[in-house]
């Protein structure tokens, strides 16, 4: 095949969600793209109609753009090629079908859905298989044309040689071989006039002077049917690359049962774009030098599809947590805050018009707390640590360490000495500490625990040295859910230990 520009596509259907196994043939079609300075169209595969939506065809458009993808060619960025939606390109396929009826390569087919049912029950009862008999092959053309000016429906089919083989070579599995048959007389037309996918396809494809066709190889079986078409068309076919399967850990298909798999799921979940687009490069390919955590710019100059692996790629969403963690310690304060602050204004903690002043708090809170989260959506639990403050919802453990012996002295003299701090830093909490010690002679875990658990209702997290900060500015912060200060913390710890009621 004589390339001089490589094109390739990305041709989804909009009957749903864009999911991670699309979305990973989009992302190597695109970096095939970029790498080799080619071209990449976006093609919509809308022809089924009764599945087909608008919302769908907008979704997965924002789910790309949001991957850190773009396009040359499409629907919306128009292009030579056009349309970009097959709905548009019916009167295309009629052209091409007339063609191939008229020099006998195809043929009306009559049969209703219950004759081709009963054949298929009858070929699979027998254990062959079910393909179609060709019994509407030997109808007169003259006949099958008077029936069709009549009004009555007909599919369109491709004659197929009833023996032989066809052969191509996929660019990552080799040479593939079909015996023609175990294909029988694919359907190119469907009778409600709508092309079948095998046949528009080729249209398509060849219109749009695609040069290299990457999908998954659930295709595989398609492409023999699709050679065939070419060949009825004499037109020469593209170069085929067939990626396998994204299956879950347990080697089943992956699903909803193994966590988010459709592409705006991981959105909402907070992972970073550039992290979801660098993990999905790693499934099926390995960078060289055993580099995992790469940018987009790296992974271009990386790639390379011939290592595409035939084996099945397992999603790991371990894996993907340790590549977006990886991501998310390259943001700088303002760049993880600006990321927090929806999953937090969503959960009701930050206001929706926040001041200079909440910014910086933000970016001082989200640095602190964001050490082991996987994805944004997982900071919320972890903020609730600054505002939500119960001592009446104590865990188990908080609750043996308030029956200590020393809790009720040390937690005493800690809010006496707070209400003459008039606030708290850091340094005066040391400095109270090193009083209490001297005063009391208790040190070590039954100093530091009762006080922990007082100020944060918690017996682990933050250490204090950033907690005390972030909560003392927070406290003179207006926010939706007011963050209560160290002395009002100590306040009623001390009132739920004084208190008959309570429960330690």
């Amino acid at each position: 095949m004589n390339i001089e520009k490589i094109r390739v596509r990305f041709a989804p259907s909009p009957t749903g969600y864009i999911h991670v196994g699309n979305a990973r043939t989009a992302l190597f079609n695109w970096l095939f793209a970029r790498q080799n300075k080619g071209v990449f169209v976006l093609r919509v595969e809308d022809t089924d109609v009764e599945r087909s939506r608008e919302e769908y065809e907008r979704r997965l458009i924002d789910d790309l753009r949001w991957m850190g993808l773009d396009w040359d060619e499409g629907p919306d960025a128009g292009g030579n090629f056009g349309p970009y939606r097959q709905s548009q390109r019916l009167d295309i396929y009629q052209g091409y079908t007339q063609k191939l009826l008229q020099e006998g390569k195809a043929y009306y087919c009559f049969c209703s859905t219950e004759q081709l049912e009963k054949e298929r029950e009858t070929a699979l009862a027998a254990g062959t298989m079910p393909i179609y008999s060709g019994r509407c092959r030997v109808l007169d053309p003259g006949e099958a044309e008077r029936r069709i000016r009549s009004g009555e429906k007909a599919a369109v089919r491709l004659k197929v040689p009833d023996e032989g083989l066809i052969s191509f070579d996929d660019l990552i599995r080799g040479h593939l071989e079909f015996d023609l048959k175990l294909i029988g007389d694919p359907v190119l037309v469907r009778s409600t006039g709508f092309p079948a996918y095998n046949y528009a396809v080729v249209i398509d494809d060849h219109l749009m002077k695609i040069t290299h066709v990457v999908r998954g190889e659930d295709h595989i079986s398609n492409t023999p049917r699709q050679i065939l078409t070419y060949r009825a068309l004499s037109l020469e076919p593209p170069l085929f690359a067939h990626l396998a399967m994204v299956m879950g850990k347990d080697n089943t298909r992956l699903s909803k049962r193994h966590g988010a798999t459709a592409v705006d799921q991981f959105a909402i979940e907070g992972y970073l774009a550039p992290a979801f687009f660098n993990y999905l490069a790693l499934l099926g390919w390995a960078p060289p030098e055993g580099r995992e955590v790469l940018e987009k710019a790296e992974l271009l100059e990386l790639f390379d599809l011939k290592k595409v692996s035939r084996s099945a790629a397992i999603f790991d969403y371990e894996k993907l947590h340790w590549i977006n963690r990886q991501h998310i310690k390259k943001l700088d304060p303002g760049g993880k805050a600006r990321r927090a602050f929806p999953f937090l204004a969503d959960a009701g903690l930050l206001p929706e018009a926040m001041t200079e002043v909440h910014w910086r708090w933000l970016e001082k809170a989200a640095e602190s707390l964001m050490e082991g989260v996987d994805k944004f959506s997982e900071l919320p639990q972890k903020f609730s640590l600054l505002f939500d403050f119960t001592p009446l919802a104590l865990d188990e453990e908080a609750k043996s360490i308030l029956k200590s012996e020393s809790a009720p002295k040390v937690i005493t003299a800690f809010a006496q000495k707070l209400e003459r701090a008039g606030g708290l830093d850091y340094a005066k909490y040391a400095a109270i500490i090193e009083e209490i010690k001297k005063e009391t002679g208790i040190k070590g875990k039954a100093l530091f625990h009762p006080l922990r658990v007082a100020l944060t209702a918690r017996t682990s997290g933050l250490e204090l040295d950033k907690f005390i900060p972030l909560v003392e500015e927070g406290a003179r912060l207006s926010f939706p859910r007011p963050i209560k200060s160290c002395l009002e913390r100590v306040r009623e710890t001390k009132k739920h230990l004084e208190s008959k009621a309570a429960d330690i």
